[in-house]
């Protein structure tokens, strides 16, 4: 599931199915369009793990940098995405009376599309 949450706006989207790994076809498109300097701060991030300090980290982009200096940036053997065949997708809108509109939409081939229902909040 992917839950995105507006707490200011009081709104959400939740969506719900199964997630694949992109193939590495995908990947390296997507990895090719994006910029040199993002390419270089994948090789510089090991995502979510900690680092000391900010100049540390900067310090590992100036690796990459003199490591792919005068070449493509290749894209790092654990760098991909995910693709989500959606099953369904709540919308949800916060109400002050907590009578919340939730609006769900379930995909049904059997029905030949998706069914849209509101469920109680």
């Amino acid at each position: 599931a992917l839950l995105f949450h507006w707490d200011l706006l009081d709104r959400q989207v939740r969506i719900e199915g199964a997630a694949t790994h992109t193939s590495d076809l995908e990947s390296d498109e997507y990895w090719n369009s994006r910029p040199r300097e993002n390419q270089l701060a994948a090789w510089a991030s090991d995502q979510s793990h900690p680092v000391e300090t900010r100049a540390e980290l900067e310090e590992r982009v100036r690796d990459a940098e003199r490591r792919f200096k005068d070449q493509p940036v290749p894209r790092p053997p654990h760098w991909g995405g995910y693709r989500v065949s959606i099953h369904s997708i709540e919308f949800w809108q916060g109400k002050p009376n907590r009578l919340h509109d939730r609006v769900r939409y379930q995909h049904c081939p059997q029905l030949g599309g998706w069914v849209t229902r509101r469920l109680c909040p």
